[in-house]
């Protein structure tokens, strides 16, 4: 058994932690017998993060991502088991679709869940035969139909879900709601004016009701206005915000142009503070990346051909973290955010804290090590970050199941820190 001593945990505690040999964490105490496999003295030890929303492109998109690169760039950035949406090609909505993306994730350095969707073509029968994780990103149509699936199908997908204890994670805009005079102007802040907050407060009020009727589980999705969050937190939805949105708004388009553009887009200064207000209060429920790379030369284009999205799942636990140490949030709330309740959302009892028979899933960081982001440090296919030049706080080891992926002060042997041959394993599999 190796032991991680001496290392502070996020509510203040000097502990030391013994992994076992079956990748899970033997004890929490002092004084613990075992190899040493880090003295942690003056450091800060948390449970990795679990995102539960990435879009890894594979299938389909390889050239913006694969399930190595984008584990990799988990890694590193103290991400230890992430959550794939299903809008890849084909997109994940039946069975063989689901077993495809599967053995594309087993290139995975992190462990990992995969989201099913709902499309006109979905087939729930084959569907909810897997190990899905959630429904993810289920769009509620508006009346003439230009986002999502139509009002009946949608209640029917989330009547499905409910009757298989599985959760509805939903992407709340009403294009009826959407300022079409916006299309009129091509300066980076169109889209923001194009895809109003009104739209997402509206979405998520007519999601909850069809969650109310039929007794659902709903989490919205990158919530981005104050409006939405508190009218999901009303009726009982839970909430996740992205550091984009947490981070960034209308006021930084100047400097990213279309690369700013993500759905939902960025929003006032006025209505990020009032966000953040609600994440540090313990409001929103959870952080998720929406990590959505493009290449550059996709982004290079005008605000309404560029796509939207942007990365982000190496960059949200140092932000977070640079934030605890400059005394924004505290760092009990940055576990609870990344990885306590996350796992209570989608109910994976076995990570997200560090007590003993959990899985050894661990981020070690070193507070004084605060850096500037640069796009040129990070592992992503990606090669460019909507947070350059911001503050964050890097894992100097990650752990997931017991093995060391990522250390920055001793890399492996190709360069790219990664260790041996570990595979990460889809949450949703027994053991």
């Amino acid at each position: 058994m190796r032991v991680i001593r001496n290392a502070t945990l996020a509510d203040g505690r000097v502990r030391d932690v013994r992994i076992g040999d079956d990748g899970r964490i033997d004890a929490v105490g002092t004084d613990l017998d075992g190899e040493t496999l880090r003295d942690a003295t003056g450091k800060r030890l948390l449970p990795g993060m679990i995102d539960a929303h990435v879009h890894f492109r594979q299938p389909g998109y390889a050239h913006k991502e694969t399930w190595a690169s984008g584990s990799r760039s988990a890694a590193a950035g103290g991400v230890t088991t992430v959550v794939d949406q299903p809008n890849t090609d084909p997109p994940t909505v039946d069975g063989a679709a689901f077993d495809a993306k599967e053995a594309f994730a087993r290139d995975s350095l992190v462990d990992f869940g995969i989201n099913g969707g709902v499309t006109e073509d979905w087939d729930p029968d084959t569907l909810f035969d897997r190990p899905l994780f959630a429904l993810g990103e289920v769009f509620l149509a508006d009346s003439t139909g230009d986002m999502g699936i139509d009002p009946e199908l949608f209640e029917d997908a989330v009547r499905r879900a409910t009757e298989e204890d599985v959760v509805v994670t939903v992407h709340a805009e009403d294009a009826s709601y959407f300022d079409d005079d916006a299309r009129d102007r091509d300066d980076p802040d169109a889209w923001s004016a194009y895809r109003t907050a009104q739209a997402e407060a509206v979405a998520v009020a007519r999601a909850v009701e069809v969650g109310t009727e039929v007794g659902a589980t709903l989490h919205i999705a990158h919530t981005s206005t104050p409006e939405g969050i508190d009218q999901a937190t009303a009726t009982g939805a839970t909430t996740e915000v992205t550091p984009h949105h947490l981070f960034l708004s209308r006021e930084d388009l100047s400097d990213l142009g279309t690369f700013g553009r993500m759905n939902p887009p960025l929003r006032s200064e006025e209505r990020r503070l009032a966000v953040f207000d609600r994440v540090a209060d313990g409001t929103v429920d959870i952080v998720a990346t929406d990590h959505a790379p493009h290449t550059r030369e996709e982004k290079d284009a005008s605000i309404w051909d560029a796509p939207s999205g942007v990365p982000g799942v190496e960059t949200a636990l140092p932000l977070l973290l640079a934030a605890a140490e400059q005394g924004h949030l505290g760092y009990e709330r940055v576990r609870d955010l990344t990885a306590a309740t996350v796992a209570e959302i989608f109910s994976v009892p076995h990570k997200g804290r560090i007590e003993a028979g959990r899985d050894a899933d661990l981020v070690l960081v070193d507070p004084d090590a605060v850096r500037e982001i640069r796009a040129e440090d990070l592992h992503t296919n990606c090669d460019w970050t909507p947070f350059e030049g911001m503050d964050g706080l890097f894992p100097e080891l990650t752990v997931v199941g017991g093995t060391v992926v990522w250390e920055n002060e001793r890399p492996g042997e190709d360069g790219d820190g990664t260790f041996g041959d570990h595979a990460g394993r889809n949450v949703r599999r027994p053991d």
